[in-house]
Parts: structure tokens; sequence; C-alpha cells
């Protein structure tokens, strides 16, 4: 062990060993993996070692097939044997709800490229599983890349590829603390000090000790995770094939072979934490008890659905801590305010997603940037909120418990809830208002009447009509929105415009306009569709998405220059809008004279007793103007704006309905139409671009698409022949039998009375008029590419 590295990797598991080979394989000979015992000696030896390619997240299910394809290749590298089988996979649906999904969840893995899958009947996964009881399921996925692997001689097949790259592995050398330094991290063992420019936490049960270690509280907790493996099985023995992996939903079980007899895992909803703060340094090859007691329910379903399990013995019980992320994705990527610090931890599922751990990882320190839209596991998904330990205690015992219970878009989920609130919530709550949870912070959804209660579904909800009526509020007279929901970034300082021009891309508003404002990478895709704020004080605003405030965050201090401070307000400013043609009458009631702005110019003015800032906008397509107050203004701020307009329509309305009227206008949204695995000339956010301007972040990148053949696909608007379900996101879009697109999102168009949906497709036929078709809730419709804007095509509206 020397005494300086270019980068420490801290865990030996199958997520450490990852980071190492990729580093190494991609050019990072100077790279050291630091393990406190021996390798495997946490969670990745007692790991059940599944793989599959199929995850609700898209980009998660891409880099999981990232490492299934890797696996064979550490092997040949390494010389050392995964044990890979390579079975096939059934997911199998008990509810006609759960069969829907199911269907529809086929049809977004072909959007994705995963093409080796297909539904089955439940005659179809009898034959594939001759073990298993068929009773009560109504259909199935199966998936031919599904298969389980050596959890042991993988991690250290990842090892010795590291190791022929150039990589080194020092093991039974516990770090004892990590002091951040001028030029990076000092890494203090057992066996020494190690300077280092960047460290990697990857110590599975031991990342919340790390993260301590540098003053990070991270999201994790561990949970205990029961799984059985029985004594051999008669039926199995007589069978020239391996069962597949299955997974039985209702029966909240997966199933593999093993050997002669079938591995039996459980996800109970009777969750049981394990160890809150972190495992014991001396911990390893441990397990806890078998808690039969606590898994009987689900028990009994597995036993049921496999009844040769009910004529032999359990050779083995597994009781094993796994740790988990409030949302059970992997927590990955730069610290912010932490330089040189790397998160890879939290990934429950190791063995199937530690490949694209590791490439996306080693990607970001070495080029920048990922390959990959990681952000579903990016660290920067949450803020400080989320290091409250009730907060972590509720959100990961939830997830857990609902691993395979089924969740429905429309659905909201209660852990770690209420934590954040408009100063107005509880007079919003009094008027009817339904929430939604945004980055810890309730925002409004929808105003309905005492005693409604929205079914979960996956198609149009019994809520269906009450947005309407908030659509058609704003359409004919003004509708009153809280957009405490969105985020604000104070700029100041005499090279505030100078740091604007350079991390903005489009051209900056004179004084008293605002203007949107794409944000590119260096490699040009996007890092965001903001709002820019020009207050003519010397002041800006940068206004974004409420829950990208700590990625955005993270991307300013990455570039920040002299004489110039970047100030989070979000919280600390808030306010409403206005929006629909009566919006002016209402404003100039509470103003002290005629209201003049022009469209999207902004100002400051008085409105009742509050000094506010105003700006003239609305993503609604109608006649705007956005609120913006101090937080200690809002409740007073609502009231003064509803009693000004009881006589012109005024109504409460919520972000379900906002989603409805931008589709009629083509606007975009982010993580949905814009995310940072697109580019500004397939989205159409390059008209914003300045390409005037002689440097940017990003310009030589866009310049190089805007001048090459153009983008291979383009955003569409296609009015879609739905029924009773509209398209939400990642449908495939189809030009007779090829697949030539996807949805980005979708709803239904209340004024225009027709269900809409935006959507990438191969550029050729992006031209208005082109027929395709579309899968909504896994049933082909008839879609057609339209014009942008069905709604006031020319924008009148909104200039009037």
């Amino acid at each position: 062990m020397k005494t300086h590295y270019r980068a420490v990797v801290i865990g030996g598991g199958v997520v450490g060993t990852s980071v190492l080979y990729h580093l190494a394989k991609f050019g990072w000979k100077d790279v050291l993996l630091i393990e406190r015992s021996v390798l495997t000696a946490g969670s990745s030896w007692h790991a059940a070692g599944g793989i599959h390619a199929l995850n609700a997240d898209p980009n998660i299910a891409a880099l999981q097939a990232y490492t299934i394809d890797l696996l064979p290749e550490i092997e040949r590298e390494s010389g050392q044997s995964i044990g890979l089988h390579m079975t096939g996979g059934m997911t199998l649906a008990g509810t006609p709800d759960r069969w829907e999904w199911l269907q529809s969840a086929y049809r977004t893995f072909q959007s994705i490229g995963i093409d080796d899958c297909r539904l089955i009947t439940p005659e179809e996964a009898g034959d594939l599983c001759p073990i298993m009881s068929t009773e009560g399921i109504l259909g199935g996925m199966w998936a031919d890349r599904e298969g389980y692997v050596d959890t042991t001689g993988t991690v250290h097949a990842y090892a010795g590829a590291a190791k022929k790259h150039g990589a080194e592995i020092v093991e039974n050398n516990r770090v004892l603390a990590l002091n951040q330094t001028a030029n990076g991290w000092e890494v203090v063992t057992e066996k020494g000090t190690i300077q280092t420019e960047h460290v990697i936490n990857a110590a599975g049960l031991w990342a919340k000790q790390v993260g301590r270690m540098a003053g990070i509280e991270l999201p994790v907790s561990p949970l205990n995770h029961h799984y059985l493996i029985s004594d051999t099985i008669p039926e199995l023995e007589k069978l020239d094939f391996e069962v597949p992996m299955t997974v039985d939903l209702e029966g909240f079980t997966y199933m593999r072979q093993d050997q002669k007899g079938i591995l039996l895992g459980i996800y109970e909803v009777d969750h049981e934490h394990w160890m809150v703060d972190g495992a014991p340094w001396d911990y390893g090859f441990e397990l806890q008890k078998e808690d039969t007691d606590r898994i009987e329910k689900e028990l009994i379903l597995g036993f049921e659905r496999y009844p040769a399990l009910q004529e032999v013995g359990v050779k083995t019980w597994v009781n094993g801590a796994f740790t988990f992320s409030p949302d059970g994705n992997p927590l990955v990527g730069p610290v912010q305010g932490k330089p040189g610090y790397w998160c890879a931890c939290a990934v429950m599922a190791g063995f199937l997603q530690g490949g694209g751990v590791g490439k996306s990882l080693a990607e970001w320190m070495i080029h920048g940037e990922p390959e990959a839209d990681v952000f579903g596991m990016d660290v920067s998904r949450y803020g400080d909120f989320a290091q409250n330990k009730r907060f972590i205690k509720e959100t990961t015992g939830q997830f857990y418990s609902r691993r395979f219970i089924m969740t429905y878009p429309n659905e909201q989920l209660p852990a770690g809830r209420p934590l954040k609130m408009a100063p107005a919530y509880t007079d919003m709550t009094a008027a009817g208002c339904r929430w939604g949870a945004s980055y810890g912070l309730e925002v409004p959804l929808y105003f309905a009447p005492d005693g409604f209660e929205e079914a979960p579904s996956l198609r149009r909800s019994n809520a269906f009509d009450i947005v309407a009526e908030e659509c058609r509020a704003v359409r004919e007279n003004v509708g009153l929105l809280d957009i405490s929901g969105f985020s604000r970034f104070e700029v100041t300082g005499g090279g505030a415009e100078a740091w604007l021009n350079h991390v903005m891309a489009s051209k900056l508003p004179t004084a008293g306009r605002a203007r949107l404002a794409p944000m590119l990478s260096a490699e040009g895709k996007l890092k965001g569709d903001l709002t820019v704020f020009n207050w003519g004080d010397g002041t800006w605003w940068v206004m974004g998405s409420y829950y990208l405030r700590d990625w955005h965050k993270r991307w300013f201090a990455d570039h920040m220059m002299e004489d110039m401070e970047v100030r989070d307000v979000s919280d600390a400013i808030v306010g409403f809008s206005l929006s629909g043609p009566n919006s002016t009458k209402v404003l100039e009631r509470v103003t002290d004279g005629p209201v003049s702005l022009p469209f999207m110019g902004c100002g400051t003015m008085d409105v009742g007793l509050l000094r506010a800032k105003v700006g003239r906008l609305s993503v609604t397509g109608e006649l705007g103007y956005e609120i913006h107050c101090h937080a200690a203004e809002h409740i007073g701020l609502r009231k003064l704006l509803l009693e000004a307009g009881a006589d012109l329509g005024v109504k409460e309305v919520g972000f379900n309905a906002l989603l409805s009227l931008r589709l009629e206008k083509s606007f975009g949204i982010w993580n949905a139409e814009f995310t940072q695995g697109y580019t500004p000339a397939e989205t159409g956010m390059d008209r914003w671009i300045d390409w005037t301007k002689d440097a940017f972040v990003g310009r030589e990148a866009a310049v190089k698409e805007r001048d090459g053949n153009g983008p291979q696909r383009r955003l569409v608007t296609l009015d879609v022949a739905a029924d009773g379900a509209d398209a939400s996101g990642y449908e495939p879009v189809w030009s007779g039998d090829t697949r030539v697109g996807f949805v980005t999102s979708g709803g239904y168009g209340h004024t225009m009375g027709k269900s809409y949906a935006m959507a990438l497709v191969d550029a050729e036929l992006a031209e208005e008029g082109t027929d395709l078709s579309v899968h909504i809730v896994g049933v082909e419709r008839a879609a057609k590419v339209i014009a942008p804007s069905p709604y006031d095509p020319a924008g009148k509206a909104m200039r009037t």
C-alpha cells in the first residue's frame, strides 16, 4: 500500500469492486480498494444473486442490462468463475389490475429496447416451472435474460479483473477517519494514512459511518431480508432443465433453483430495520436468526405457490441485512459541498446493478458526466431533509414493505409526510386541497369536496371531472395555483451577469424581463430548463424544478466564478400564480394602478400590503402572472387574491390541471420531455440558444449538433385515440410493426377534449400528419403527429 493514490474505494463488496474495476479499465490505474475485513464480508456473501434486465425506471433497466452483458466479460478477464445460470425468468400477475399493469410494463420494456421478453399464459407459466401451482395466476411476463450468479465468485471476478488493469486491493484494513484537505482527502486506516484526490463510499452496511466520517448523513438504513433454501425436491431431480427465476408479486416471493432444491425469498409487509446507524465494525459473515412468525403470512403463500416445499425440509435459513434508500434506488455520485467525495451505496440489488453503478460512477469521475441519465440514483435527489432518522425509517420501511405491492401512478404514499408545508397549507387543506410530495414539500394536486377519495387506477381516475373543472376555470376565468413548489436561486454580485452568460445557453433578459434559459453540460446534453429573471437592480433569479435543488446547487458550485454569489431562496420565497383571461383584473384590484407588465416582463410592485416580485408568464398558455412573496406573507397573499377574484370566477387549482393545460400547449417539462440524457436539438430547446455568444458551457457540442446532420429523433405532439386511459411515459410509438420512438409524457387535454402525448420519434417521422400508434395500458391506439400547441397555436392568449 502506497501513501498516495488518485482514488480510494472504501468497501470490498460487489459495488466497490465494480467501481474499482471500471476506474482501472477506463484509465485510472493508480486506484486502491480498502476492505475492513475480506472481500464479500457484508451483504455480498449472503445475497441471492438474482439478475434481470427489467426495472420500472428505464434508465436503470438499461444499466442492469449492461451489468448482465458485463458478467461474462469479467469472468473471462479474471479467470474466476462467476457461476452464471441464465435460466430465464417469469413475473406473475394474480389480480386484474396487476395483469393489466404487466401488459403495460411489457410495452414499456419494448420502448427501451428490451426485446427478449414476452407475455405468457398461466398454462405456459406452469410448463416453464412444473413445480409451481398456477392457481390464481392470470398471466405473466417472461424474460430470456434472467438468472443468478455465485455471489462470492462474482465479487472476486470483479476484483481479479480490476487487478489485471492495475488496481490494488488491501484487505483487513479498516478506515478510521476521513479528513478533507486542500487537494482531496486524507484516509486514515489501520495500516497507515493515505492521501487521495477522490474517495468513494461503497461501504454497504457501513455506508452510514463512512458518510459521517466526512460530515455527511446519508439517507440509508439496513433492513433484514429472509430467504430459505430447501432440501432436494424429487420433482426437480426428474427435470432436465433448471426452473426459471420466478417472481410471484401477489405472494411477495421470488424463487430460483438451488442445486436440486429451491431458494425462496420473501419481501414481507411486516419489515424489520436492523442497526439503523450502521453495522458493527466487527460484523461480516454473521446472520440474524430466522423470524418465521414475522414472515408467516408470506411464507404460507410461498408454500402454496410451490407445493413441493410442503414435502421437504428447509436446508438453510438466511436472514441478513441489506441497505436501502428511501425509494430503493442507489445513492450514486458526487456529494455537493464535499469535493472529491463520491457515493456508491444503498445498492440493494448489487449483483444486478453493480456493473451499471461502477460504469456510471467511473465515467462521472473521469469524464465529468456519466453516459446514461442516472438521476434516478443520483445522491442529489435528496436534500438535508432526508437526514432525519424518522424520515429514513419510515420511507425505507415503506419501500421494503411495498417491494411487491402494486403502486398506481396516481397513488400518494404516506411515509415521511407531511414534512415541509407552505404557510397556506392548513387553509388550502380546509378548502379541499389534495396533496402530493416533491423533495419533501407538499404540493397541491387538485381541490376536492369533503369526503372525496381518489381511487388508485391505471386509467383516468375518479378525480378526472374535478381536474376538468379546474382547467375550465383557468381557460375561462382565473385559476390560483400555489407555486411554492418551484426552486428559486438568487444570483448577485458584480460577476453575476458574466456567470449567467457562461452557464446559460440563452441570451440573458434585459432589465425588467424574464427569459427561458436552457443550461447544457459540456457534452451538449440538457442540464436544466430554467427561467432567468433580471429584476433590474443587479439581482437575478433562476427558477426551476423544486426537486432538482441539490442537483442544480451542485452544478452551480462546480462552475462558480469570481465576484458573484448564488443563494438558494426556495423556502424563503413562495407565492401564487394567477392564470386565465381575468388574471389582470384580479391583480389590478390589489395593486395601486394599472398593471402594465409586458409578456415575460417582471418587476416589484405593491400587492395589497405586500411588496411582491411579479412576473408575467404562465405554463398554462393563458394570460398569467407569478406573484412571489416571503413565506410569512403566503397566507395573506392567498386570502387577498381569492377575495379580489371572488366575482371573477377565481378557483384554486392544482398541478394536475397544470399538466393537462401545458400538454395542450406542447410545453415540455423536466424529467419527461427534458432530461440530462437529451440534447437541445432533439427536444426543440435549441430555439432558445443564443448562437451569437462566443462561449457558454456546452457551446462546442451544441454547435456540432446544429451543424451536423441533425438529431436522429425529434420531440413531437401526438393526438391519441385513447379510450379511458392516457399515456403517461415510456409507452412505445409504432409505425406499422416498427418501433420508432417512445412517449415522454401524456394526458388528457380537457379544453380540447382530446388525449395528447409528447414523444421522441425518429426524425423522418416527425412531420405533421404522420400516422403512428401508441400502446396505452398495454392496448395499441392510433396516434397522429399534429402541429405543436393544439390550443391557441398563435399564443395570443398569453400575450393579450
